[in-house]
């Protein structure tokens, strides 16, 4: 329902073409786009985290496009320089992606290197020392192989069936929020483990195979045009952590892609990103230890304002689920992250 209710709103703006009517208004100066994976589409049935994939030819025919609507595609040091400096010639966009997936260098790379596109990948340092825990992987791959579930959260008992693909996507919907809500990240992270140790999952095999290594990411990095930015050690939601840890996991997560890489990341992306996981007391210490942008998944555009507020700034996601060129000319436009907003161009609270 959600999502027929975003594409309704999507459709809407640009068919009405209130998204073009609306561009000089509302569009600001630029965007960060978002990605995750970039991969083939898969013939899996169950795929709840699809949103975080797209496909290698849709994110040619996103370059090609921006580049046809004469937005220049630029790296985060120059975001950061027209932001500072006022320089608002032209209209850009930054690619950026989270997390370190190999997808990024066998899909992506070629393709970013082919079109000569600047872009940064936001690394977790745990996922190339293959310690992380990717809890969201894990959560599906235990719903996929179990039948029923049957667990305790926050002391109440919860049941759900999963014998088809239906009730595997609705678990997965109830559950994943659910876990989210819930105030300790360590207990969702053990609930998790749990789940996966119940039904046959190994929740550290999904480091090796879904994300790059520090050879991988070294490959990376020596090419001119990426930006290797910090993603903190453990992927954890930062505002839900006291101050102390948010401070060490920033400055660990630089500290080692420091010593791995041989470059010290100016750049930050807050984990997951939204409200719950990254607000003010966030923003402020990525700025005290030194980060020159920090990026949230807060949507929106840019807009000289932002200079502002460097550390809080918001990314437009290329979802999965929407992958239209007609969409992203609609997020690109600001008309429809406005609304989102109430209109409110920096959203920083």
């Amino acid at each position: 329902m959600r999502q027929a209710v975003i594409r309704t709103g999507l459709e809407t703006l640009y068919f009405t073409g209130a998204y073009i009517a609306l561009r000089g208004l509302l569009g600001g100066v630029g965007a960060i786009l978002t990605l995750h994976h970039v991969r083939p589409a898969r013939a899996d049935a169950f795929q709840p985290n699809r949103l975080l994939e797209v496909a290698p030819e849709f994110l040619e025919n996103v370059i090609v496009e921006l580049r046809r609507s004469g937005t220049e595609l630029v790296s985060l040091d120059e975001m950061h320089r027209r932001l500072t400096t006022a320089d608002f010639g032209r209209r850009f966009v930054c690619l950026t992606f989270d997390d370190g997936y190999r997808d990024n260098l066998t899909f992506a790379y070629p393709i970013l290197k082919k079109h000569a596109v600047p872009f940064a990948v936001y690394v977790p340092t745990s996922f190339p020392d293959r310690l992380g825990d990717l809890w969201w992987v894990t959560l599906e791959a235990a719903i996929a192989a179990a039948e029923r579930i049957d667990l305790a959260i926050a002391g109440k008992s919860c049941s759900f069936r999963c014998a088809t693909v239906a009730e595997k996507r609705e678990t997965y919907r109830a559950l994943y929020w659910i876990l989210r809500s819930l105030d300790s990240e360590e207990d969702l992270r053990a609930i998790v483990r749990d789940l996966a140790a119940r039904h046959g999952v190994d929740p550290s095999a999904f480091c090796e195979r879904l994300c790059m290594s520090w050879d991988e990411l070294a490959q990376l990095a020596a090419d001119p045009l990426v930006t290797i930015g910090a993603h903190t050690v453990n992927h954890l939601m930062l505002r839900k952590q006291p101050e102390e840890v948010v401070r060490r996991e920033m400055l660990a997560g630089a500290d080692a892609i420091e010593a791995a890489l041989g470059v010290r990341p100016d750049h930050f992306a807050f984990p997951v990103g939204d409200p719950t996981s990254a607000g003010p007391r966030e923003f402020a210490i990525a700025r005290d230890v030194g980060f020159k942008t920090a990026v949230t998944t807060r949507p929106g555009v840019l807009f000289p304002e932002h200079r502002n507020y460097l550390t809080a700034l918001p990314r437009i996601s290329l979802n999965g689920e929407f992958q239209r060129l007609r969409y992203v000319q609609v997020l690109t436009s600001g008309a429809a992250t406005a609304l989102w907003n109430h209109f409110r161009r920096v959203d920083a609270a």
